[in-house]
């Protein structure tokens, strides 16, 4: 009966959205922060952009950026419609550019650090003098291992930048870097050959992760996206691409949740003002 309940509202929604989209559609972006390879990213969304396609008759193209930093420029800028990212990038969104909260994922979000499993080190202080491996100096991830590293007192570690997660797993494993930041859920998709020769160092408490965020020019339609989503949730498809990432599903965003973030939000607001 749920299900039901959100189709028809969907359907009852359908001449709104269409009505709100220009007669000659421009794509409606999703900008997608690169926790992965753009591949990886593009194929995980899919199930999303073409549900939303049939909701808001037009297009709809799932985009990425080569790194966080740029993700959140390009964000910043309006490049997108909608904009899923990492909870700190959403708050700066939602406060600098007017975004709009939509939902999160039901799992929760935590980063992690890593080290090879083989490897010597054991302790935090056994990085002092080595090179640490990053998303970029804007990702949650990042941020919060660079917290990490001084709350440990680690010395002296030079901290080197790659564009997706499964690049730090790689890296790690050929002696490239002593540890590794990535986000939980992402290690946990690593494959199972990279997966298992590496070991968590620590892990950080639970964190606003993929949060959806809707540009304000969008401001009438945001409810009846937000409903699309909840009825995108209820599908088939959806239910495949939630188990398979171990996302559990959608959920409301407690506002504090965002708001606990802006510490990190300012860190990202300093990194684009020096890349400037």
């Amino acid at each position: 009966m749920r299900c039901m309940r959100w189709i028809l509202a969907v359907l009852l929604l359908l001449p709104a959205l269409a009505l709100a989209a220009p007669a000659a559609a421009t794509p409606f972006r999703i900008g997608v922060a690169p926790h992965s390879s753009a591949r990886v990213i593009i194929e995980m969304y899919q199930p999303l952009r073409l549900h939303l396609e049939q909701v808001l008759q037009r297009p709809v193209d799932i985009v990425t950026a080569p790194d966080f930093t740029e993700f959140a420029r390009r964000a910043m800028a309006q490049d997108y419609d909608i904009a899923i990212t990492t909870g700190h990038q959403a708050r700066l969104l939602q406060t600098d550019a007017r975004y709009l909260t939509l939902l999160t994922y039901q799992a929760d979000f935590k980063a992690v650090a890593l080290v090879a499993a083989k490897s010597r080190y054991r302790e935090p202080k056994d990085l002092a003098g080595s090179t640490v491996i990053g998303l970029s100096p804007s990702s949650l991830v990042t941020l919060w291992g660079q917290h990490w590293l001084l709350r440990n007192a680690v010395a002296n570690a030079t901290l080197q930048y790659v564009s997706a997660s499964d690049s730090v797993g790689q890296l790690l494993l050929k002696g490239e870097g002593s540890a590794g930041f990535m986000s939980l859920a992402n290690f946990q998709n690593l494959p199972p050959p990279v997966r298992e020769q590496l070991r968590v160092a620590a892990e950080s408490l639970p964190m606003a992760g993929r949060v959806y965020v809707l540009n304000a020019r969008h401001t009438k339609q945001h409810a009846g996206i937000l409903t699309a989503l909840w009825a995108f949730a209820e599908t088939p498809q959806a239910r495949q691409y939630f188990a398979k990432h171990q996302l559990g599903g959608y959920r409301a965003l407690e506002t504090r949740e965002l708001i606990e973030l802006d510490p990190y939000a300012n860190e990202v607001r300093l990194v684009l003002k020096q890349a400037k």
